[in-house]
């Protein structure tokens, strides 16, 4: 076997490239979003997993964290032995877990206000746990060791394919049950609402950043999974269980370091020691935020709820004075005075004692021209505060700034504002098919290909639609246009397996001979050494709250095999190439750009899968089209005959048998996958109607076109000879 072959069992530990090429244009945009502030990278980093900035963005905020930690790190880290290593982390942590413990127990017996604002606090953090492991397992990263122990807690995390049994549901259904509402963590107002302080806003786009290019910083990844699963603070702050075990998250995390050489070992200890640090840090500002709440007199506190509401208040006010003054003309000033008014407020006609309450609270009452304004808390704040007006009370301190965490922040936000290192400016050029796809893999090295991955699949997508009328003459597949209704869907699916899959077959009478198979396996092995990676990037943090989230997420962890490296199916296909005696470096290497093995005139198919792949909101319709079609195609005839050719040589089967099983259309993927587009579309049709079901239905089927135009060359041959100018095969 030459130097440059991959072999089993794949001990990945970090992306063989560490430089990244962006377009120039890229800078100018996150130097933008950097300086509107921590708020604004969190917000970008994820509401966007599909431009060419979040990936520049997130080399800036790892860089800004980690600078320092790396110099932390020293040459006796990496050289210690594995188990003993993990288990000296593990100790560091525990250690730590102790003292978070502890300073977690005062804001457990807070009053219900500040144990409030704490929790909201937190939510930042606590509703994307898990985020760094998005996009672990990626056409770059399988079917690594670890990788696919970390893919068996991102697994459980995701709830088991059940987006309402996964973290980030019952973190929020935590919150709430403790009276904490707040929007989804993609909204807008999400981090106002949350009151979150800027540092709270650059601790959560560390985590984002993970997510975006866990496969350059896996050692990172690695380092801060188990400091963040071990730790606990969110299960310590809500009162909940952790899904995973220390035991388990301690093992993974010494498999890691037994593959990583001292180098990546040491990359791994700075992370531990850098999140660590960042969690104890961020513990000690919600005691801060918690002591800031705790101190605030009632005036103070009215007076944050005055300059909450102040924004909103319109002409209907124009009548109400304070002061003298009209209340829109005092709120809008540019120099607006909350003090002032607040003294002026407690002296008003308004809130002079009288029985039945002051004139303030019943206008805030049912039936008062104010109800509905403040919530429940508000309102019974109003209340104590009217109560100490009439009792005499003299006004409490003002309202003061909440520096907690400003001055950690400040610094992280200069850190974060210098140029990351190993990135390099240019504009992209495709090459050709290998150079392409030596990109597409290695897309966190090669963000600037983005738009030319955009255009491949929209022209890819496009070229399909022919199919919607000619399609009906495929061999395996049919996507010539039809309404859509759930009925006519399954009817549809039900035909091409019986009609064109299952029983058209009849056993081979005669087998080709060794060299043949051989090289018609070669034709395949490309597209399945990329298996399940148009769904790679299904169900990232913020978007996995869909049925058909979840049930093509499913689709894809059974691909990677659930974690279990025996049934992932990369690991397959990789067997069964080994006992064809065909040995090619790993897709992620520069070597496999010179790999002899592969045909040249095949690789459309994986290029135009990788290329969909990276567009997981924006062509989130077509993807499920396309998982359609290719979740029917591990079915019948092909895939029988493929089976009996490898046994009569006595090749290696696994890879067909494992299709041919969980592809099943009973009620494996085959079915599933049309279960997942009339999950979608009733989804669509809830909250958008009926009217807007035809234009998804329209962008799925293409989706599905897409596939079949890859498959039935001799139609799309037929077709392009028929009209040159707008097919190519």
């Amino acid at each position: 076997m030459s130097a440059s072959a991959f072999a089993l069992p794949d001990s990945f530990v970090v992306a063989p490239l560490s430089t990244a090429e962006f377009d120039p244009a890229t800078a100018a945009t996150a130097d933008e979003v950097i300086a509107a502030g921590p708020e604004s990278v969190y917000h970008r980093l994820i509401g966007d997993q599909e431009s060419e900035a979040v990936f520049l963005l997130a080399r800036h905020v790892l860089n800004g964290f980690l600078g320092a930690a790396e110099e932390t790190a020293t040459e006796a880290d990496g050289e210690q032995e594995a188990d003993r290593l993990a288990d000296r982390l593990a100790e560091r942590t525990a250690e730590v877990r102790r003292q978070i413990t502890g300073m977690l127990r005062p804001l457990h017996e807070a009053e219900s206000r500040v144990r409030d604002a704490v929790l909201a606090q937190r939510a930042p953090l606590a509703l994307i746990g898990g985020c760094w492991l998005d996009t672990v397992s990626q056409p770059a990263t399988q079917p690594a060791t670890v990788v696919n122990r970390l893919v068996r807690h991102q697994f459980v995390w995701r709830g088991e394919g059940n987006p309402r049994r996964g973290l980030h549901h019952l973190r929020g259904r935590a919150l709430e049950e403790q009276d904490v509402f707040l929007p989804e963590v993609t909204a807008p107002d999400f981090l106002r609402q949350a009151e979150a302080r800027p540092l709270t806003a650059w601790h959560g786009a560390y985590r984002l950043a993970l997510a975006r290019l866990p496969a350059t910083f896996l050692p990172e990844v690695a380092g801060t999974h188990y400091v963040l699963a071990a730790l606990g603070v969110d299960e310590l702050l809500l009162g909940t269980r952790p899904m995973l075990t220390e035991a388990d998250l301690r093992a993974t995390l010494a498999d890691y370091l037994a593959l990583a050489p001292p180098p990546v070992r040491s990359r791994v200890c700075a992370a531990v020691t850098r999140t660590l640090a960042m969690e104890r840090e961020h513990v000690r500002l919600l005691a801060d935020v918690a002591a800031w709440h705790a101190g605030l007199s009632l005036d103070a506190q009215v007076a944050r709820i005055v300059a909450r509401h102040a924004p909103f208040a319109g002409k209907q006010h124009r009548n109400v004075r304070v002061g003298g003054k009209p209340l829109t003309e005092r709120f809008h000033a540019p120099d607006f005075d909350l003090a002032g008014f607040l003294a002026d407020f407690r002296a008003s006609p308004q809130m002079k004692p009288r029985d039945g309450g002051c004139r303030f609270l019943q206008a805030i009452k049912f039936g008062g021209p104010m109800f509905g304004i403040f919530d429940e808390g508000e309102a019974a704040t109003f209340q104590k505060w009217a109560e100490a007006i009439a009792a005499g009370d003299p006004p409490g301190p003002g309202l003061t700034p909440n520096p907690a965490g400003d001055d950690a922040a400040y610094a992280l936000g200069e850190a974060i504002a210098a140029p990351p290192p190993g990135v390099r400016f240019g504009t992209a050029a495709r090459g050709d098919d290998r150079a392409f796809l030596h990109r597409l893999v290695n897309i966190e090295n090669f963000p600037g290909t983005l738009p030319l991955a955009r255009a491949n699949a929209e022209d890819g997508l496009a070229r399909a639609e022919i199919l919607f009328e000619h399609g009906g003459d495929g061999v395996l597949t049919d996507a010539s246009w039809f309404d859509y209704s759930p009925e006519a869907l399954n009817e549809r699916v039900d035909r091409i397996y019986w009609d064109k899959l299952v029983n058209p077959y009849q056993p081979l009478t005669e087998i080709p001979d060794r060299d043949e198979v051989i090289f018609h396996q070669t034709t395949f092995a490309l597209g399945s050494m990329i298996d399940g990676a148009w769904a790679h990037r299904i169900g990232a943090t913020g978007r996995y709250t869909r049925r058909s989230d979840g049930m093509l997420y499913s689709i894809y962890a059974d691909e990677m095999g659930r974690g279990d490296l025996t049934k992932n199916h990369i690991t397959l296909i990789y067997r069964v190439l080994a006992s064809l005696g065909i040995e090619v470096p790993h897709l992620r290497d520069t070597a496999f750009l010179d790999q002899d093995e592969l045909p040249d005139h095949l690789y459309g198919f994986s290029l135009f899968q990788l290329s969909l792949a990276l567009f997981p909101d924006s062509l989130y319709d077509e993807i499920l089209g396309y998982n359609l079609g290719i979740e029917m195609f591990g079915l019948g005839t092909m895939r029988m005959h493929e089976m009996q050719k490898l046994r009569h040589h006595g090749f290696d089967v696994a890879y067909e048998e494992a299709h041919l099983a969980i592809d099943n259309l009973s009620a494996g993927h085959a079915r599933q996958s049309a279960e997942i587009i009339i999950a979608y579309l009733h989804d669509v049709a809830k909250l958008s109607g009926a009217d807007a079901v035809p234009l998804h239905w329209r962008r799925i089927w293409r989706g599905y076109a897409s596939f079949a135009y890859f498959i039935e060359h001799d139609l799309v041959a037929g077709l392009a000879r028929r009209d040159p100018v707008d097919l190519v095969i």
